[in-house]
Order: structure tokens, then C-alpha cells, then sequence
């Protein structure tokens, strides 16, 4: 595939992509999903959301990819950060939206299992490494 997203970092084979993700609230909780055994870092916890395709910008990105793993629309509101992190074999620039379901249900299309947690809950859970940074941010968010 030639697409400028996947671009090497300067490292023999590391890619790096650019991600778009939501962190979507209901009350006190926010949702996590599950990655399928079969994928990079199965079983971890994420937030739902994924890779950015060529000519699409982040907030479409998160709306195609909510859309294609959970089947709800959201609506990105306003970024709650950015951050690039380094795995083994992929560079990952993470950007995580406040986000909305606008229209739908939340259901398992792609993810193993999803949950509504509240952030004194994530030590239970044992999420991808781009995303415990983050997790500090929201455990002192005050939300």
C-alpha cells in the first residue's frame, strides 16, 4: 500500500500512523473497548478508534471508525490530547477527541468486549501503552 500515513520513521520497517481516538463519557463513566486476540496488542484496552486513511482528517476518521467498530455516529467536540508513542514495531500520533454518540447503540462488531468504567476502575484493566499516559489525565480531570 502507498500511502503517505504509513511512512517510515527512519527505522528499517516501523511505520507511522496517525489515530484518531474517543473518549466518550455518559455520566461519570467513559467507554473502553477490548482488542480481538487475533490483532498488535490483542486483549489490551483501548479507546475506540483507529488509523486515519489518506485525505481524511482526524474528526472523520473517529466518525468512520466508531461507525465501522461500535455501529453508533458520533461527534467530535474538542480534542482532549495528543500524544506520540513509541512501540516496537509502530510510531502511533494519538489524538483523543471528547466525543458523542449522537445516534446507536454501542455494539461489538470488531472489539472483543467493551465497558463503561468509571476512572477509579482502570487499574482493573490492562490497557495498550499508548493509552496509560492518557488514563493519568483523566484519573486528574476532576470529571
Amino acid at each position: 500500500m502507498n500511502n503517505k500515513l504509513y511512512e517510515t520513521d527512519g527505522l528499517p520497517g516501523k511505520k507511522r500512523v496517525s489515530v484518531a481516538a474517543a473518549l466518550i463519557r455518559d455520566g461519570d463513566k467513559f467507554m473502553i473497548c477490548q482488542r480481538p486476540a487475533n490483532k498488535a496488542r490483542g486483549l489490551l484496552w483501548e479507546f475506540a478508534g483507529g488509523k486515519r486513511e489518506e485525505g481524511e482528517t482526524l474528526e472523520q476518521t473517529l466518525v468512520r471508525e466508531c461507525k465501522e467498530e461500535l455501529d453508533v455516529t458520533v461527534k467530535p467536540l474538542s480534542v482532549f490530547t495528543s500524544l506520540t508513542h513509541e512501540y516496537p514495531d509502530l510510531t502511533v500520533e494519538l489524538t483523543l477527541f471528547n466525543a458523542v454518540i449522537t445516534d446507536g447503540v454501542p455494539k461489538k462488531l470488531e472489539h472483543n468486549d467493551l465497558r463503561w468504567i468509571t476512572k477509579d476502575d482502570t487499574d482493573g484493566f490492562e490497557f495498550c501503552p499508548a493509552d496509560k499516559e492518557i488514563l493519568e489525565m483523566i484519573k486528574n480531570d476532576g470529571r
